[in-house]
């Protein structure tokens, strides 16, 4: 499994991203802060696909953690990864700074730690499949709604994923901020430009 399988990934309180990660541009981190915004505050586990990836979340205690995935990494490795990230990122931060920390501030410190993640997940995929409790959990679903992400966004436009590799692997997120205004970083696409292929999106409630 190539590392692309896993593409960008943040934790947030609330809708505040305190650190993110990632080694590619594009509108994805938009549409994940979009879906964010949207997200229940109960405590459950949320996937939204489009347009070949998928858009993972967990939400636990008023902490959001999320990772943008190809659909190819199917949803094992992207709910393991996640709770690797929960379990490490409460060990660091619960009850601590975690809770008054501002936008992007835990970036420095914990941006490199979800870098890790990523690798770990995609370069043992044959241990992380192993994990029964992963297994449980992508087992135990409770329900399927079916809703496309252009609804969940309240958007009447269809939407078109962009991932760009950036030349620069080691850029944090604010490289890619600054980098994704000068690529292409739009979020939706009106309908009837030629070649542009509609993508049916779903939600997962587990």
């Amino acid at each position: 499994m190539g590392q692309q399988s896993l593409i960008y990934s943040f934790v947030a309180r609330g809708t505040v991203v305190l650190a993110e990660y990632t080694e590619f541009t594009g509108n994805f981190t938009s549409i994940a802060s979009q879906c964010l915004q949207k997200l229940p505050a109960s405590n459950n586990k949320f996937t939204y696909n489009c347009d070949g990836h998928t858009f993972n979340y967990l939400v636990e205690n008023g902490f959001t953690y999320c990772v943008v995935a190809a659909e190819s990494a199917g949803r094992q490795i992207p709910i393991a990864f996640l709770e690797r990230v929960k379990e490490d990122f409460n060990k660091r931060y619960g009850g601590g700074k975690a809770a008054t920390a501002v936008a992007h501030g835990l970036n420095k410190e914990f941006g490199s730690k979800l870098k890790e993640h990523m690798q770990y997940c995609v370069d043992h995929p044959q241990e992380i499949s192993k994990l029964s409790k992963v297994k449980a959990q992508v087992s135990e679903v409770k329900g399927v709604m079916m809703e496309n992400i252009e609804k969940v966004l309240d958007r009447g436009e269809k939407i078109e994923l962009l991932v760009d590799k950036t030349e620069n692997l080691r850029s944090q997120a604010q490289d890619f901020r600054q980098q994704g205004t000068k690529i292409r970083r739009k979020i939706g696409v009106s309908r009837g430009i030629p070649g542009y292929s509609s993508a049916a999106a779903a939600a997962y409630c587990i």
